[in-house]
């Protein structure tokens, strides 16, 4: 008798775990199925849902991302990766995305059958941006560009029609700044190494080399150089007369051993033969990955002590996978709605800061020139005396830095309805307006992907509860808007801050950690972060499981490691909670109602902050 509940998926998804397993060759591998967006970390790979209907979009989209995360798990190796990958934002992208497309490519070619799925997977992918809507370069990004470009030259195979409009939007530039480079893609594909370079030759061609970093091969031949000087330098200061002496020494002792037993003689010679090889080995292992036994990399830079139990199911992920692009512009309207009454007095204000921002932008003139552009207001002088020399001027170039700007929210559960509303408005008004004035901005938000514990709490609790196992639940850090991408094409993100059961708890110091390491990633002169928070860390699963200041020491040490180093200003505004105890920039609200005012003013006087533009400032005004 056939059981009623029986899934009728559950058979295909079985078959599709089992197919998955044997193409990335890794029987171990852990497959699931989820609601929640796909991913692969270490030995799992979460695939979209399939429900009881098994629609053919539904079918077509988990074998695609099943296919795809078995080639990259196959055909991809992490550290020759880390090895080569560069340290800015978007070289870092234009690099990742070039390796997906390589993994994908070399699968395809080997497995004919896959190429079906890989493009229903990218199909899915690029409806969702909404990639066939797109009509300026300016609006695509340009490493997805470049991932579709190697994938369509190496297969050979013609892209879906909305990733094929990015492709076409930018292959012009492409083809143009890195085309040589690019028709030499089938002398490298298989080779990853080879691959990498080639890949980093690429980013140079499009212009952003300074994103690069540090060459690791020339790091490498330095290094061996200096070995091989140390040991020539060693060598001269051992005496010549005792080397000879031991070799002479050893020359009589195998002669001797020779000619009184073969037998010991071959056994000598076996000993010597074992104790080389045993050398090569360990030379080998010395030169390759480090031993097993050395401790890993602390969790935390600014912390080393700073433990997590698990992070094998912590998220990075753009606002756009958390949602459908239906529900987001849905809830964008929602938002808007919410805030209409106050949308205007947050405008106001941010035209002031932009008014303000742009009269530091403007250039001066230096007055009374010999030579430059003739100075009209001063021509009355000639003509009431007309032996008075023309007055010219000469405009000076602005002082104003290129400066990005990140706004990091905290997303926690406390945060749900007015304040998170205001949040996520005065965000996005603020984006606008700082675009407007050249300056980048970043909107990153933070928070947990379950309520007292996630996945990592489970695996502490079948472990045996060790003591102080540090951080016990997933993390989730959320991309609302990148630095690189224009105001217009990602507004409906910040919509997803309205989403039903989004806001969890907040995890500050490693949100902070993140963010920073973004921000230092970034080639602007000037970096500025913004934390919106209201109230202190809160993790109920980590707190009762370590002591109960654990995650307040952690985000202090943060911020002192932020503030010493210098690389980024740091200032924060708490919503009804006392910031000012933990940074050293920093304002109070009580109302939320406020916050508009905290955001534009704190910016504002960040700027003025700046000695070149104060100066400026008043010679402009001393003219």
């Amino acid at each position: 008798m056939n059981n009623t509940n029986d899934n009728p998926a559950d058979p295909f998804k079985k078959a599709l775990a089992e197919a998955t397993r044997t193409l990335a060759n890794e029987p171990e591998m852990k497959v699931t199925y989820s609601v929640d967006p796909p991913g692969l970390s270490n030995d799992s790979a979460r695939l979209p849902q399939v429900t009881r209907r098994m629609t053919r979009d539904e079918v077509m989209l988990a074998r695609g991302v099943a296919d795809a995360y078995a080639l990259r798990t196959r055909f991809h190796n992490a550290q020759m990766h880390a090895r080569y990958e560069p340290q800015g934002e978007m070289a870092r992208d234009i690099y990742n995305a070039l390796e997906t497309a390589r993994c994908e490519a070399v699968g395809t070619r080997a497995m004919p059958g896959c190429a079906g799925n890989i493009d229903a997977k990218i199909a899915a992918d690029a409806k969702r941006q909404g990639f066939g809507e797109i009509t300026e370069a300016g609006q695509a990004p340009l490493a997805e560009a470049a991932g579709y470009l190697l994938r369509h030259l190496a297969t050979g195979r013609d892209l879906p029609p909305d990733a094929a409009n990015v492709m076409n939007l930018w292959r012009g530039f492409l083809e143009g700044q890195a085309g040589d480079a690019f028709e030499n893609v089938d002398d490298v594909l298989a080779d990853q190494q080879a691959f990498a370079k080639f890949a980093r030759q690429v980013i140079d061609d499009l212009g952003y080399g300074e994103q690069l970093g540090d060459d690791p091969d020339e790091a490498d031949d330095q290094e061996g150089e200096d070995a091989v000087e140390e040991e020539e330098a060693a060598e001269e200061d051992q005496p010549d007369g005792d080397e000879n002496q031991d070799s002479d020494s050893s020359d009589e002792t195998s002669e001797e051993t020779s000619e009184a037993d073969p037998d010991a003689a071959e056994a000598q010679v076996a000993q010597e033969d074992a104790e080389d090889q045993e050398m090569s080995e360990n030379a080998e292992q010395m030169e390759g990955e480090p031993p097993a036994d050395l401790p890993p990399p602390p969790v935390s830079e600014a912390d080393p002590d700073y433990r997590v139990f698990s992070d094998a199911h912590d998220e990075e992920i753009a606002a756009e996978d958390l949602a459908s692009p239906d529900e987001l512009e849905r809830l964008r309207k929602y938002l808007d709605q919410q805030l209409e009454p106050l949308k205007g007095a947050v405008s106001r204000l941010a035209n002031r800061l932009q008014r303000r921002l742009q009269a530091q932008q403007n250039r001066s003139w230096d007055f009374d020139q010999e030579e430059g552009v003739l100075d009209a207001g001063r021509l009355a002088r000639v003509i009431a005396n007309p032996t008075t020399p023309l007055s010219f001027k000469v405009e000076q170039d602005t002082e104003f830095r290129d400066t990005v700007v990140t706004l990091l929210l905290d997303n926690s559960g406390s945060m749900r309805g007015r304040p998170i509303s205001i949040a996520a408005i005065c965000a996005d008004v603020l984006s606008q307006t700082l675009e407007r004035c050249q300056v980048k901005v970043e909107i990153l938000g933070f928070t947990t992907r379950a309520w007292k514990g996630g996945q990592a709490r489970e695996e502490w609790l079948k472990a045996g509860r060790e003591a102080n196992p540090g951080r016990l639940n997933d993390l989730r850090h959320i991309i609302y808007k990148r630095a690189d991408a224009p105001w217009r094409r990602v507004r409906p993100n910040l919509g997803l801050m309205m989403k039903e059961g989004l806001l969890k708890e907040n995890i500050d110091g490693e949100a902070l950690e993140w963010a920073h390491k973004r921000l230092t990633g970034r080639p602007e002169a000037r970096r500025i972060m913004m934390v919106i928070s209201d109230g202190a860390p809160v993790d109920d699963s980590t707190l009762s499981a370590n002591p109960p200041n654990y995650l307040e020491k952690h985000l202090r040490d943060v911020i002192a490691m932020i503030e010493k180093r210098k690389q980024v200003e740091l200032l924060a505004i708490g919503i009804g909670h006392d910031v000012t105890r933990y940074y050293q920039r920093a304002v109070t609200i009580t109302d939320v109602e406020q916050l508009a005012g905290a955001m534009t003013e704190q910016l504002a006087a960040l700027f003025e902050s700046d000695p070149r533009l104060r100066d400026k400032a008043a010679r402009r005004k001393a003219s």
